[in-house]
């Protein structure tokens, strides 16, 4: 069965000659990609001979994280509407069509057009950032997905701007494990958009801090007589998990490494409550210790084998059952309910199980 005619067939080099970014334009390449996935599902994949001829030298970046941010926290408008700021918006929050036109009171566009507008402007912010900030091309998708987030919701012009001096600096200086903290800063403290922004803020930390490659998460690692003043993780001491005692400094490396991985949930946690320092009560317990304070004779502070460990805390000036509540979310293992008597517990035993219980 012949499909169509041949003769009014279409070479893509012609259709992309002509590409201006026109909304129209644009809304047909949208649905000449769905009708391609309808076809063949894999046919745009980027395992397909046709990607690795286009992309030649390089790897292509991958901003789909940033799509799916702020997709999340900018919603779809397809009306135009007057933002906060009393500027006309439509779509993805966008104040000006592709061609530079503002948007205007009455427009109506639709959600292909929408889509498609948002993945223009993403990249028209990409393009800005790769040209403003250092070490743009040694940064994972994820860093660079939460940056154009960032920039999609503050202005691509950030980096070197007054009032940007913060992050401008980490980002100059490769200071990356502190860009969150530093994207932290910008959420309008003491207003009523404060709420969202933090959860923007947070999201884009929490993507950035995912993107960090595993040497830059984690110091070198530390041995069991290293100074009680060294750093498990960027904020955590040695010490600390010991309560500054010597009489409760681990004795194997497979404790230190233990706590090193609970440290880096911590970290996690810290984060998550906008860098409020972590308080730990109770880290290792040796056995005398354990025994003294009516410790159960099979603690997980005992730290008693490889893979083994525990550390309770609190965040301070944060209310502790939110922290509770969102440790229950995000912690697979062991968490003890300590709310009450102010502190969570964290732990780690045999196996790995997802264990809940009250104190």
């Amino acid at each position: 069965m012949r499909r169509g005619n041949v003769t009014n067939k279409i070479r893509l080099l012609d259709l992309f000659k002509y590409y201006k970014q026109l909304p129209h334009q644009s809304a047909g390449l949208t649905e000449l990609e769905e009708a391609i996935n309808r076809a063949n599902p894999h046919i745009l994949g980027r395992d397909q001979q046709w990607f690795a001829t286009w992309r030649q030298d390089g790897k292509q970046t991958d901003l789909g994280s940033a799509l799916k941010l702020i997709q999340e926290f900018e919603g779809c408008h397809l009306d135009a509407y007057l933002c906060p700021a009393g500027v006309w918006t439509i779509g993805w929050g966008n104040t000006r069509y592709t061609d530079g036109r503002p948007v205007k009171k009455g427009d109506k566009i639709s959600r292909v057009e929408a889509d498609m507008m948002l993945r223009q402007e993403v990249d028209r912010i990409a393009a800005k950032l790769a040209q403003d900030v250092p070490h743009w091309r040694e940064m994972s998708d994820n860093q660079r997905s939460a940056l154009v987030s960032f920039a999609y919701n503050l202005g691509a012009g950030f980096y070197g701007a007054k009032g940007f001096e913060t992050i401008t600096a980490r980002l100059r200086d490769k200071d990356w494990r502190r860009v969150p903290e530093a994207m932290m800063l910008y959420r309008n403290p003491g207003s009523k958009f404060e709420a969202g922004l933090r959860r923007r803020r947070e999201a884009e930390g929490n993507l950035w801090a995912q993107g960090l490659p595993a040497m830059q998460q984690q110091p070198a690692t530390l041995r069991p007589t290293a100074p009680f003043s060294s750093l498990l993780t960027p904020h955590i001491r040695l010490g600390e998990f010991a309560l500054n005692q010597e009489a409760r400094r681990f004795h194997y490396q497979y404790q230190v490494d233990t706590a090193a991985e609970l440290a880096g949930f911590l970290e996690r946690v810290r984060l998550q409550f906008a860098g409020k320092p972590i308080i730990i009560t109770s880290g290792y317990r040796p056995p005398s210790i354990n025994r003294s304070v009516g410790g159960a004779s099979g603690s997980e502070h005992l730290y008693g084998s490889a893979g083994v460990g525990a550390v309770d805390f609190y965040v301070r000036e944060v209310n502790i059952q939110h922290v509770q509540d969102w440790c229950d979310k995000n912690w697979p293992y062991s968490l003890g309910y300590g709310a009450p008597k102010g502190f969570v517990h964290l732990g780690l035993r045999q196996g790995r199980p997802r264990v809940r219980w009250d104190y």
